[in-house]
């Protein structure tokens, strides 16, 4: 991400495109108080920083069939380079993984998984994760109930 200084106005931009990623420059422009043209500008600029790294739709799992969701805290047998950048790369390849964190403490990673159903996920599990070189150990979480989800940060007004 290159170096770049947000104003207030940038704040207001991104507040806004969490609420609504989806609305258009001219209700973008309306809602933060610029005009179309600088606002695009602005939201161009946020983008080619790297400070907006996409825009996309918060879907509803279950309603997609992916009702099942698993934490797993996996750790490796060691925490080599090496290690981390094969595990890093075959979680990048596995479509089932919808977050992944290289963590401190007791485990070395933790992921979030969905699935369709407790067989989907076992096959994941066996097919995929416990097949994954360097892999000492997997300890399962399943998720409940979902009490609070969302992507928007804390932005300050």
């Amino acid at each position: 991400m290159a170096d770049m200084q947000l104003d207030a106005t940038d704040f207001r931009i991104l507040k806004a495109l969490q609420s609504d990623a989806g609305q258009s420059n001219v209700d973008l422009a309306r809602q933060v108080g610029l005009s179309p043209s600088p606002c695009l500008r602005r939201v161009k600029a946020l983008e080619a920083a790297g400070v907006i790294k996409g825009r996309i739709a918060i879907i509803d799992a279950a309603a997609v069939g992916l009702p099942v969701s698993v934490f797993l805290q996996v750790t490796l047998e060691r925490q080599t380079e090496r290690n981390l950048e094969a595990f890093d790369k075959a979680v990048a390849n596995w479509p089932e993984v919808v977050e992944c964190y290289l963590m401190t403490g007791d485990a070395d990673y933790l992921l979030r998984v969905v699935a369709p159903d407790l067989d989907a996920f076992h096959r994941f599990l066996m097919d995929r994760l416990t097949r994954s070189p360097g892999v000492a150990s997997i300890k399962s979480s399943f998720a409940l109930k979902q009490i609070k989800y969302g992507a928007a940060l804390p932005i300050r007004s």
